[in-house]
């Protein structure tokens, strides 16, 4: 099953509440969904969403528990606003956005998204939409491959890999793309060549760092007073947007110290509630590797004096 990260982090960071609601963009596994409805019990409601038709169906038969108290519905994480204010689920009182990979993305072949396992070469979080990443490989000429693995990826020897990749086409599956990789770059440290290539394919592919970008300044809308929102990053690029971002939402870079009481403001705005990023303990990193470059970063909307 796939495990959390910063599950107690962030818990304690949306403080969830009965009659409280809340938002799961990303719901995954359904690890935090769940905590978020058992600790808001006895009424807590809870709207999970992914763009991953299959989390849906997972997170369904993990939280069926917890009958009309959760809604899951397929979206991208920035259709989700207009989704859940539509459905009557806004304003939250708590939004979460995981923005890691799930272990059974993962652990699927089919899936493409992992070159530790052969498989096509797709990497689409929503299937049935899209080109894939063999789509955008085959069809994308070699200046381009460039700029995809430098911007997305931060790729070394990006001309070398985008030349390697270009020369060996087609490229239809993991395990192609990963030989031909390794065959240019080196690992650095426990990080495997093919790591960073994987990364820019699969942002290129979801257009993961666009849809962050358009959803942030949105999510803020939809809190309620006194609200937060919770992202976790899992690499700089993400963490880049996130934190520029929840700086232009605060009043005066307000910051709350730790888990504390709101702070009354007469602007509407943000205030951090952590200036510098939480990350995953020993224990954990430990216990799931995984969570090792995991950054929590919550902002809490203000509240406003009439």
């Amino acid at each position: 099953m796939h495990i959390s990260v910063l599950y107690e982090e962030v818990i304690t960071a949306l403080r969830p509440r009965s009659g409280g609601r809340y938002l799961d963009l990303t719901v995954g596994g359904g690890g935090h969904s769940e905590g978020l409805l058992a600790a808001s019990s006895p009424d807590g409601l809870v709207l999970g969403t992914d763009a991953d038709a299959t989390a849906i169906v997972r997170s369904t038969e993990r939280l069926a528990r917890f009958g009309s108290r959760i809604v899951l519905r397929q979206a991208w994480l920035d259709e989700a606003p207009d989704l859940a204010r539509k459905t009557g689920f806004s304003p939250f009182d708590g939004i979460l956005a995981d923005l890691g990979l799930s272990s059974n993305q993962l652990e699927d072949a089919a899936r493409g998204f992992s070159f530790m396992r052969d498989g096509p070469l797709d990497m689409r979080f929503d299937a049935s939409r899209g080109m894939s990443a063999a789509e955008i490989v085959n069809s994308s000429d070699v200046t381009s491959l460039i700029a995809l693995l430098r911007e997305y990826g931060e790729v070394e020897r990006a001309r070398q890999v985008a030349e390697a990749i270009w020369a060996a086409r087609p490229v239809m599956t993991t395990g192609q793309l990963r030989d031909i990789v390794s065959g240019i770059a080196k690992s650095r440290g426990h990080i495997h060549p093919a790591t960073q290539v994987f990364q820019a394919l699969r942002i290129a592919v979801n257009e993961e760092l666009r849809r962050l970008s358009d959803a942030l300044p949105d999510l803020l809308d939809i809190l309620a007073p006194g609200g937060r929102l919770a992202v976790i990053t899992f690499h700089s690029l993400e963490d880049r947007i996130v934190k520029r971002a929840f700086r232009e939402m605060t009043v005066d870079n307000a910051v709350q110290p730790g888990f504390g009481a709101p702070v009354l403001s007469a602007r509407p705005g943000a205030m951090l509630v952590n200036r510098k990023p939480i990350g995953p303990g020993e224990a954990e990193v430990s216990s799931n590797p995984r969570a090792r470059s995991a950054k929590l970063r919550v902002i809490e909307r203000m509240q406003r004096i009439a």
